[in-house]
């Protein structure tokens, strides 16, 4: 009811607007997943099942929110980009998270049965997943945290592939695995994989090792040389205009039509970046089709 006696209640609801101008990251990672992983049994060190419904369900993410630029998924874990100019929700914290984990928890949920069809979900066995917002204020800091969680799939990867091959195939406890890894680097595992059980890790599957990046496709443009000198600085805050809500909304039209991917390659360097610069520009580039009109 307007204007009643209980209104006063709404002055206890804090502002949670998120920085203008600045990247918004939402982070998602599966709870208890090490218990889910073992109930439904996920083959160890990866399940590519289980890889392909996580990357299922962020493409559906994606498409339903067009206001995505791009997102990275490991694991049980995906990060999902806000260009610096989008205004979804007025940029609030809880609506942004929120939305993004309960979207991808009921897609998760619904595709289950495409993926483990013979095993159907059951309580108190069931998915779910935790999220967080944070703010990066340059471009380059964002390439950074996409870079950091492509570094860690892989050194997570390198270990559990070496540590999974040490128990499945050689007989080897736990524990004793874990005592006999722990102060090793990538060298030392690469030469225990291939040494005692013939694995040559740089012919394990890409999307073990890379992760997925999941974005709209565009026509894929070549790299433009930089100049000597003047050349565009990520590390400087992004600061532009803020799209009208009409602008908005046609943008959103115009990133419906692309198809979404994914691909499993190098996010740290240059190149993908280059060849694709819609993701970081935020403007829709030119769809595939029509390079051949």
């Amino acid at each position: 009811m307007a204007n009643s006696r209980f209104e006063y209640v709404k002055s206890f609801e804090q502002p949670d607007v998120l920085l203008p101008n600045t990247w918004i990251v939402v982070r998602i990672d599966g709870r208890g997943f090490h218990k889910l992983s073992d109930r439904y049994g996920f083959v160890k060190p990866n399940d590519c099942r289980a890889l392909d419904l996580m990357n299922a369900a962020a493409v559906e993410v994606m498409k339903e929110l067009p206001d995505l630029c791009v997102a990275y998924g490991v694991s049980d874990e995906y990060s999902f980009v806000f260009h610096p100019s989008c205004q979804l929700f007025e940029r609030r914290n809880g609506k942004l998270v929120t939305t993004i984990v309960s979207t991808f928890t009921a897609h998760y949920i619904f595709l289950w049965n495409t993926y483990f069809p013979d095993m159907p979900l059951q309580p108190p066995y069931l998915p779910s997943f935790d999220g967080r917002a944070v703010i990066y204020p340059t471009t380059g800091i964002l390439r950074d945290y996409m870079s950091w969680r492509q570094v860690d799939c892989h050194i997570n990867n390198l270990y559990n592939t070496t540590f999974w091959a040490m128990v499945q195939q050689g007989g080897i406890n736990n524990t004793d695995a874990e005592l006999e890894l722990k102060g090793t680097v990538s060298s030392d595992k690469n030469e225990i994989l291939f040494s005692r059980y013939g694995i040559n890790y740089n012919n394990e599957d890409e999307m073990y090792k890379k992760g997925s990046v999941v974005y709209r496709q565009y026509q894929l443009e070549e790299p433009k040389s930089k100049p000597a000198s003047g050349h565009e600085d990520e590390s400087t805050p992004i600061s532009e205009k803020q799209p009208s809500k009409s602008q908005q909304e046609k943008l959103r039209k115009l990133r419906r039509k692309a198809q979404v991917v994914i691909e499993h390659v190098d996010i740290i360097k240059d190149d993908f970046w280059e060849r694709r610069p819609w993701i970081l520009s935020n403007k829709p580039g030119k769809l595939p089709a029509e390079a051949d009109v």
